[in-house]
């Protein structure tokens, strides 16, 4: 992971006053995480923490959440007030080097897009029979399995949220969906618990929530 530390010789970061070193490559490279630079803070970090941004052909900023478009790529850390920061400072139109259109609720799109992604993993786990939801038969999966993630509604019991976490305490808390959205993903009204098997949806799922995190006032607890 990217270190940030305060230093005579880095960049200011946005809004907070303080200066920070630009985050050691050679330490990353050696992770083999490729790293991107973000255009606010000026801090490199690997680009699973970074959100892509491109001008598209009408000269607005859009992100690029699959990291394909055509363009060349702005990338910003994954948290609302470098967004908002780059948005206000004009940084997008700098780093394209060009007149560019940004958005006025380029930051409420954005945490919907990361949102409706996470959600369609959630989609695909229930379609690949990786997930079971409800709270007895998460109960009971993690009786007899292991867990890659467990997901508790925002707007569920903390009681039952602490139940479940016992049985589980070395798993990835996913804590930031809504009964309503968990619901959505998994083809029902609403879902309180329910707990995505190991793999590769798991880790996807982990990885991409870590940038809704940072949108909403909830929890994402790793013990990994």
């Amino acid at each position: 992971m990217a270190r940030r530390s305060t230093g005579e010789n880095g960049s200011k970061g946005p809004g907070d006053g303080k200066r920070h070193v630009t985050a050691d490559v050679s330490d990353l490279e050696a992770n083999n995480e490729t790293v991107r630079k973000c255009i606010v803070s000026g801090d490199l970090k690997p680009k699973q923490m970074l959100i892509r941004f491109v001008v598209d052909p009408q000269g607005e900023v859009v992100p690029d959440l699959e990291e394909r478009l055509p363009g060349r790529g702005l990338w910003l850390s994954a948290e609302p007030g470098v967004i908002q920061t780059a948005c206000d400072k004009n940084r997008f139109a700098r780093a394209a080097k060009c007149s560019v259109k940004v958005p006025a609720d380029l930051p409420q799109r954005l945490e919907g897009l990361l949102v409706r992604r996470c959600l369609n993993l959630i989609g695909m786990a229930r379609r690949a029979g990786e997930v079971v939801a409800g709270y007895e038969k998460v109960r009971a999966r993690l009786k007899s399995g292991k867990a890659g993630a467990l997901l508790a509604a925002s707007d569920g019991a903390s009681d039952g949220r602490d139940k479940i976490r016992a049985l589980a305490p070395h798993a990835p808390l996913l804590d930031i969906f809504s009964s309503d959205e968990l619901g959505q993903a998994l083809g029902r009204e609403q879902v309180v618990h329910a707990v995505i098997f190991p793999g590769g949806l798991a880790e996807r799922l982990i990885r991409e929530a870590g940038k809704v995190a940072g949108f909403r006032p909830h929890e994402i607890e790793s013990h990994l």
